[in-house]
């Protein structure tokens, strides 16, 4: 995403650095969706995930990998745009990677960490006011450029 356009990867991790907490969406046994409260870190040029374990999340995230993120809108004016990935959560299973991390950043053990490979990443944004405003939005795909659409 960074090489692809770096103004718009700082963008969208502006969104996903603002707040804390974020919207995690998978799916459970059955296919249904279902959401969790996440963290998300970027540490080593990663966007990361971890989770106390025992916890639902893990078992979904084992079993299908599939994901879609949304970062906490904060304050609702949409000011720094909506920002939402989709990807694969791969769990991070390397012990020098896992030892290091927990080195530096410290989570609270027993913790299971997972690497966020993106499939898509979109960021909508509100330019101007009133009827004037238009709604932009800008996406991305491994592969491909940002792509924008305005409405």
């Amino acid at each position: 995403m960074e090489t692809a356009d770096p103004g718009f990867a700082a963008a969208v991790l502006a969104r996903f650095t603002a707040t804390k907490h974020h919207v995690l969406a998978c799916l459970t046994r059955d296919g249904s969706p279902r959401v969790w409260g996440t963290e998300v870190d970027r540490w080593r040029g990663d966007l990361l995930l971890g989770s106390m374990v025992p916890a639902r999340k893990v078992d979904d995230l084992r079993r299908d990998p599939r994901f879609a993120l949304h970062a906490n809108p904060g304050d609702g004016s949409m000011a720094g745009g909506d920002a939402k990935l989709t990807g694969r959560a791969v769990e991070v299973t390397d012990e020098a990677l896992l030892a290091a991390y927990t080195d530096e950043r410290r989570p609270p053990p027993p913790f299971v960490l997972f690497r966020l490979e993106l499939t898509s990443v979109v960021l909508t944004e509100l330019d101007g006011e009133g009827e004037a405003a238009v709604l932009r939005i800008r996406s991305l795909a491994p592969g491909r450029a940002v792509r924008t659409v305005t409405r």
